[in-house]
Formats: structure tokens, C-alpha cells, sequence
């Protein structure tokens, strides 16, 4: 029913539940759990995405866990597929770690894994979706991101032999 909305009246209105989570959870101050996605093309390059909503910095495709309905690696899959139409081969979680978001103490949990899959943005939720070297990740991304990133992606390494 979503895809029946206009693009930019779909950003706008993304921008405009964003604004309204953040004040919430401020207030409430919940406990929630989402999902991280690292997925690495044939050349080792990880696949970043940006949103048409919040910071609008570059990050790794994720989102949230339902409760009670999937674990972490499924909400990975349906993740990246659903943000950028790209299925993950052997994914493994490598990593939970627990960050505020916007007052909320959010448990993330770290998945990485394969891709053969050429990303799309939807130009609703996510306006840009690209593969970058390790080596030249783009500039703006969050403090700390890049050295997570870095990590995370040696530890699946690690633990493939």
C-alpha cells in the first residue's frame, strides 16, 4: 500500500515518523533490539546505505528484530533485502553490542556476510546504496563507525578458517 504514495511525500513522511520515534523514545526510554548488516561484495568492499531520513550519513542496511519472530540473522536477511534488494549468502552474527538510540537502549546485533546481489536504492526509505573498499570508506559516517566496521569484518574473517 506504501508504494501507492508518492516518493517524495513517502521521504517526507518518514522524516516526519522519525522526528516522532525520537521524542518518544526520549520520554519512554525503551529497550529495543535491531540488527546490523554487513554485506561484502566478491572484492571485499561492504555495502553502506544512506537513509532519506535521520543523520543521512553512511551506514550499514539494518533495522529492527521482531520480537518473538525472527533472530537476528532472518531480520538481517529481510533487512537488506528489503532496503536494498540484495540477498545474503552465510551470513553470521559476529557481534551484540548495546548503543543509545535517541534514549533508547538499543541492542544491536552484528551480522555479516556475503553478497553477489547489485544494491537499489528505493529512492523512498533508502536514497543511496553503494559498495566501498574498506580502505576508502566514504567520509561521512558516524564517530566510531569506521573502526567498528573494521573490526566486525575481521572477525567474520576470523572466524571462516
Amino acid at each position: 500500500m506504501l508504494h501507492l504514495i508518492p516518493p517524495p511525500l513517502h521521504r517526507a513522511l518518514l522524516r516526519l515518523a522519525h522526528a516522532a520515534r525520537k521524542a518518544i523514545w526520549r520520554v519512554r526510554r525503551p529497550r529495543v533490539a535491531g540488527c546490523r548488516v554487513l554485506a561484502l561484495d566478491g572484492q571485499g568492499r561492504v555495502l553502506l546505505i544512506r537513509h532519506s531520513y535521520g543523520s543521512r550519513t553512511w551506514m550499514p542496511p539494518g533495522g529492527g528484530i521482531h520480537a518473538g519472530r525472527e533472530d537476528a540473522v532472518e531480520a538481517a536477511r529481510r533487512e537488506l533485502l528489503e532496503e536494498t534488494g540484495c540477498v545474503i549468502d552465510a551470513p553470521r552474527q559476529v557481534v551484540a553490542v548495546t548503543q543509545d538510540l535517541h534514549g533508547a537502549s538499543n541492542r544491536i546485533h552484528v551480522v555479516v556476510g556475503r553478497t553477489g546481489s547489485v544494491p537499489r536504492a528505493d529512492m523512498r526509505e533508502i536514497v543511496a546504496a553503494r559498495f566501498f573498499a574498506l580502505d576508502a570508506l566514504p567520509p561521512d559516517m558516524a564517530r566510531g563507525l569506521v573502526e567498528d566496521l573494521r573490526g566486525w569484518i575481521a572477525a567474520y574473517h576470523s572466524s571462516e578458517n
